[in-house]
This record gives structure tokens, C-alpha cells and sequence, in this order.
């Protein structure tokens, strides 16, 4: 059995909407909660899975249409909605306050949870509640946000054409360009990338995933003012090399976020708990430990 088919046998999964969503969870402590990005899975915690569960009650699960959950063809794959799962995940786990790590996709995903807990709308007005966030490379602006031309295309009119075209040569060659110069993706890496976007014939719903890159500009008002309004402790760890969501990004949130806390990773890219697990524990640990 290898790796990836063990993360997946020792998963868990409950059922949201009808839809059977896989999650990663274990450890005792405070509850963390981690968001993957586009277009992997939670499977990108897993070089620091062993040691976050050490200290916390981890919670990692695949979003919709993500990884080893139901990817249904005809289905609103809105932020929105993923934030209604995990929000639904973590009541039927008895969790009510509960630490964020997120990454790329991911960090939409908090940004709304986030505008929920400073609204108290939905279940944040019934005593859930986020302790502190950490965000890594994303799109937390859309403005700063400078996607691949790949992603361009899948999100266009013609993106459910395209998409039985990608291919694993596609996502190595994408992944090179974005992962940092000396830190590049092994190939047993992209291997495992692509089981994960191909599980269960997800190629089909890329272009379904991807109208995330609109949703940021629509709901730019309500995610960005979710940060510059937040009470509770935020820092951005930003691998600066990364093309897509790197330097650029951070040195906006610095503009824009009220006593920004940012951590630029030189040389690492866009998956830097991939690149660089020991720094992204690192900083973590420091930003949540010294928050408590």
C-alpha cells in the first residue's frame, strides 16, 4: 500500500447534502482546522500531519469536487457551499472553537468563514468560533491574484472543452513554473497530484471548480473586509518566489490588512507546505503558540 492509498483508507467520511465528503482527522487538543487549495486535496497537510497532530485536534477535509470526495457533475460549486460543509463538518464533530491553516483555494474558503465569525451569521451566531488564522499563498485579493494561463482558460466559456486535455505532463509542467526554483515537485509528487484531480473522474468538473476565480471578484467587499475587520489574530506566510500569488500578494496585504503580520519565505513557491514543512510548522506554531 503506499502513501497516498493509506491517507485514503484512513480517512473518514460523513455526508453533506447527499454528498459523501472524505476528511483527515486525529489528534487530541485545540481543533485546527486545515483548507487545501486548487486543485489538490487535503492530502498536501501530510508532511506535517505527524506533527500538528502532536499538539491539536486536526481536521483536514476535501473539499467537494476535491480529492477523495463526491464530485457531483451538477453541482454549484460555490465558496459558499464548501464553506457550508465545513461548517456542517465541524458541528457534527462537536467542535465549537477551532484554529484555521489554509492554503490557496483554501483561503476563500476562510476568508468567508471568517466574514461569517465577524458577523456572527449561521452557526458563528450560535457560539462557533475561530481562534486565529494562518494563511499561506493565495488569492486573498483579486487584484494581486495573476493565475496561470491554464487557469484563464479552464474558467472561460470554453474551459469544459479543454478539460479532457489536461493531462499529468500539463500539471508537472504548471507545477514547476509555480513551486520555488531549487524546490520543484518530485515526480512521485505529481503523481500523487494527479491520482488525487483524476480520483473519481474529476477532470469532468474542473471547470465547475474553478468559477472560484470569479466568486473572488464578485465578493470582493465582503472576503477582503472580512480581514481588514477581523479581531481575532491572522498571519500570512507567503512563499515569495511564487508567480501566482507570491511577493506581490504579501506586499499588498501590507498595503491593505490593519497590523499585518507577514512572513515572506525566500525562494519557496506556491505549495510551501510542500516546499518547505519545516518553516510552515515553524511559523505556525509560533504564531499560534503565542497567541494562546
Amino acid at each position: 500500500m503506499n502513501r497516498l492509498e493509506h491517507w485514503h483508507r484512513s480517512g473518514k467520511s460523513f455526508n453533506w447534502n447527499g454528498h459523501r465528503t472524505f476528511y483527515h482527522e486525529e489528534g487530541r487538543g485545540e481543533a485546527l482546522l486545515l483548507l487545501h487549495g486548487f486543485p489538490t486535496a487535503s492530502w498536501d497537510w501530510h508532511k506535517l500531519w505527524p506533527f500538528l497532530v502532536e499538539r491539536f485536534h486536526v481536521i483536514a477535509p476535501d473539499f467537494l469536487g476535491f480529492g477523495f470526495s463526491n464530485k457531483p457533475r451538477k453541482f454549484n460549486y460555490t465558496i459558499a457551499c464548501q464553506a457550508d460543509m465545513v461548517e456542517e463538518l465541524v458541528g457534527c464533530l462537536g467542535i465549537r472553537n477551532f484554529h484555521i491553516l489554509a492554503h490557496d483555494y483554501g483561503d476563500t474558503a476562510a476568508q468567508e468563514l471568517l466574514a461569517r465569525h465577524n458577523n456572527k451569521e449561521g452557526c458563528f451566531g450560535e457560539g462557533l468560533a475561530i481562534q486565529s488564522l494562518c494563511l499561506l499563498n493565495g488569492g486573498l485579493f483579486p487584484e494581486a491574484h495573476q493565475p496561470r494561463l491554464v487557469q484563464y482558460l479552464m474558467a472561460s466559456p470554453i474551459g469544459r472543452f479543454l478539460s479532457p486535455f489536461l493531462s499529468k505532463r500539463t500539471l508537472a509542467r504548471n507545477f514547476n513554473a509555480i513551486f520555488g526554483p531549487d524546490t520543484p515537485p518530485a515526480e512521485m509528487e505529481v503523481d500523487e497530484f494527479w491520482s488525487l484531480i483524476t480520483h473519481n473522474q474529476g477532470k469532468k468538473v474542473m471547470h465547475l471548480l474553478i468559477r472560484y476565480m470569479g466568486e473572488r471578484r464578485t465578493f470582493r467587499e465582503r472576503w477582503v473586509g472580512a480581514l481588514q475587520q477581523a479581531t481575532i489574530p491572522i498571519r500570512l506566510v507567503d512563499g515569495a518566489a511564487d508567480p501566482i500569488s507570491g511577493r506581490h500578494l504579501g506586499e499588498r496585504y501590507l498595503q491593505l490588512i490593519p497590523d499585518p503580520d507577514v512572513v515572506f519565505l525566500e525562494g519557496i513557491g506556491h505549495y510551501p507546505q510542500t516546499e518547505a514543512p519545516e518553516l510552515i510548522l515553524q511559523h505556525f506554531l509560533e504564531f499560534v503558540e503565542g497567541k494562546r
